[in-house]
């Protein structure tokens, strides 16, 4: 080696002081901006807001990949080699010479890539792969970056396959065979329809973009969605109560109370006849009550946790034990209803009030330590920023709650449709489960803002005495009455190995089931249908494994639906099989309302008026 280039070699930086400096510059630059942005909010001047701390997470995620150059120049250089092996097979194939095996290929079930033409044409399927590679190395990056936190590195994760989905060359016309195809057989009028379709989606939301991901005037409730007979047979501030005709001349003696999330509307329990649970129930020969929540506004804004506890869920069993002179009751409780009705069942116990005979909970988190990707907007910076919101209107409204959960499935629940409406210029087509999907709820501000700080941030429901509700202490672990669970495994919104863990704290029998596919069509699933299957463990009797793995290391898969399974768990309880002559709402103790579906679930936050 030269003397000069000995000399140029000692006057380069050492790499590892040269990666320290980067990432102090980096998490210096991310303090002080923090700093200047809330600087200037106490100031009054208008800066934007980061209340997911999405900003400074990037900016920490920067910082710890300069402080590893050589890892990054390494990724660099792989997705280098990955474009050269894509250019070299895409000329092959634009001269007609055998297909290679590709570069990168798009998963089994994922939908924007199923026209013909991502493979065939030798020009889109370079676009596809393309896509796909940037996308796969700019995951592997950000996903597997050392010295970041967990909830740090889940909002890196989660923004970052925003940021990547939003690049589909399937979003952009003239990068999609499909709407290429449109609009060159239409002369352009399938883009013209899709900025009126865009234009009226955006009037709907009164400036804001309301993407509509169905047809909401092919459906009306009590006609076509929400159809099982029944009746309105009382109500209050916070819900309706529903009982179904009977479908059988004798029903069991024990009544089935459901209360379903407040997040959502009821009727997802009774979209269609062939798939309505509360239906299938009452041809089982249940006596079915479901409570249909108030879909709040300002009103109601004071309205609390304990509130929906003590005007909602104990009022309800109070109305039905009256209604049939019965002294208990078998309950179901979906989602964030079966959070509440675990409550229910502590609060009760402490009271040593026995009327609930057992409890059923579907999709139901009780321990939130570990609550998916929910929890990128479940931290104190976000938390607070709903409630400034919520003070300001009484409420959280109903469209930024649905626009979260559609941020999870982002290609299947806002991509699908931004293509269909406003780039084929299609109308959505009518689908009654977008249409109860699209039918969102308001929350009463005092009720969320205790529901995300003492279950989501502090964790406090598995905690005995955490909560105080009613004037007493809640304990889970006291709960004895007999409890199914059922989850599902492909769960996005209450991850199935977070619910075996609540499922865990109550100390009777307890029953845990594993349902296929996800939140809704894993539970909205009919025995006429014979789809998906589920897992149970008959390893314990009564106890639970310790831990998920230890569940499904021992349980079978069986086929068909879980609700014949749960039917009979249901009714092999003792006195279970117990039966009298049907009941008939008009015949109870208290006075019919009106019909149901009932006059609650009729308001629609998106037209502004009963539907």
């Amino acid at each position: 080696m030269s003397q000069k280039t000995e000399e140029v070699g000692a006057n380069l930086p050492n790499p590892a002081e040269m990666a320290k400096t980067y990432a102090e510059v980096a998490q210096r630059a991310s303090r002080l901006i923090g700093q200047f942005m809330e600087k200037k909010a106490q100031e009054g001047v208008d800066v934007p807001s980061d209340e997911l701390g999405v900003a400074r997470a990037f900016m920490d995620l920067s910082a710890r990949l300069l402080a590893n150059p050589y890892k990054l120049a390494q990724t660099q250089m792989n997705m280098m080699w990955d474009y050269f092996s894509l250019w070299q097979g895409s000329m092959m194939k634009m001269m007609g010479m055998p297909n290679a095996s590709p570069v990168a290929a798009p998963k089994k079930d994922d939908k924007r890539f199923k026209d013909v033409e991502w493979e065939e044409h030798f020009l889109f399927d370079f676009m596809k792969q393309s896509y796909l590679i940037a996308a796969r190395h700019i995951h592997d990056t950000v996903c597997c970056t050392e010295g970041l936190d967990e909830p740090t590195q889940q909002k890196v994760n989660f923004f970052t396959r925003q940021y990547i989905d939003a690049l589909s060359p399937s979003n952009f016309a003239m990068t999609n065979p499909e709407v290429f195809r449109e609009t060159v057989k239409s002369n352009g009028q399938n883009l013209i329809k899709g900025l009126n379709n865009l234009l009226q989606d955006m009037e709907a939301g009164d400036g804001q973009l309301r993407i509509r991901m169905t047809d909401t005037n092919a459906f009306e409730m009590g006609k076509n969605v929400a159809t099982t007979p029944g009746k309105v047979i009382f109500q209050n501030d916070l819900f309706q109560l529903i009982q179904y005709d009977p479908q059988t001349p004798d029903q069991y003696k024990k009544p089935l109370l459901i209360v379903p999330p407040w997040i959502n509307k009821y009727y997802i329990l009774d979209l269609r006849e062939k798939n309505s649970m509360v239906n299938w129930a009452t041809s089982q020969g249940h006596t079915t009550f479901i409570m249909s929540w108030v879909n709040p506004d300002e009103k109601l804004a004071e309205k609390s946790f304990e509130h929906y506890l003590l005007e909602g869920s104990v009022e309800a069993i109070n109305q039905v034990c009256k209604q049939t002179g019965e002294d208990s009751v078998n309950m179901a409780g979906y989602c964030l209803g079966g959070t509440l009705l675990m409550t229910t069942l502590a609060y009760l116990t402490a009271k040593k009030d026995k009327r609930v005979n057992s409890a059923t909970f579907f999709t139901t988190m009780l321990d939130f330590s570990e609550p998916g990707e929910l929890g990128v907007f479940l931290d104190e910076g976000a938390v607070s920023g709903l409630e400034k919101k919520m003070a300001e209107r009484g409420f959280l409204e109903g469209s930024e709650m649905a626009g979260t959960f559609n941020m999870l499935r982002a290609n299947d629940l806002i991509w699908s449709f931004v293509v269909n409406n406003y780039l084929m210029g299609k109308d959505p087509f009518p689908f009654d489960l977008l249409y109860w999907n699209s039918d969102s709820t308001r929350m009463p501000a005092a009720m969320h803002s205790y529901y995300l700080r003492n279950m989501y941030l502090a964790n406090l429901l598995k905690e005995p005495g955490g909560l105080t509700l009613g004037g007493v202490k809640i304990d889970i672990s006291k709960v004895k009455t007999p409890c199914y669970f059922i989850s599902t495994v492909e769960d996005h919104i209450a991850p199935w190995k977070s619910t075996y863990m609540g499922a865990r704290l109550p100390s009777g029998p307890t029953k845990f089931v594993l349902g296929g596919s996800g939140h809704i069509a894993g539970i909205v699933n009919p025995p006429a249908a014979n789809k998906y299957g589920y897992w149970i463990n008959e390893a314990t009797d009564g106890k639970l494994p310790e831990s998920p793995e230890d569940f499904l290391a021992g349980a079978t898969q069986q086929a068909g639906s879980w609700w014949t399974h749960w039917q009979n768990w249901l009714t092999t309880l003792p006195g279970g099989n117990a039966q009298v002559k049907a009941r008939k709402a008009d015949a109870g103790a208290l006075k019919v309302i009106e019909a149901a579906p009932g006059a609650f679930v009729k308001f629609r936050l998106d037209t502004q008026k009963k539907a």
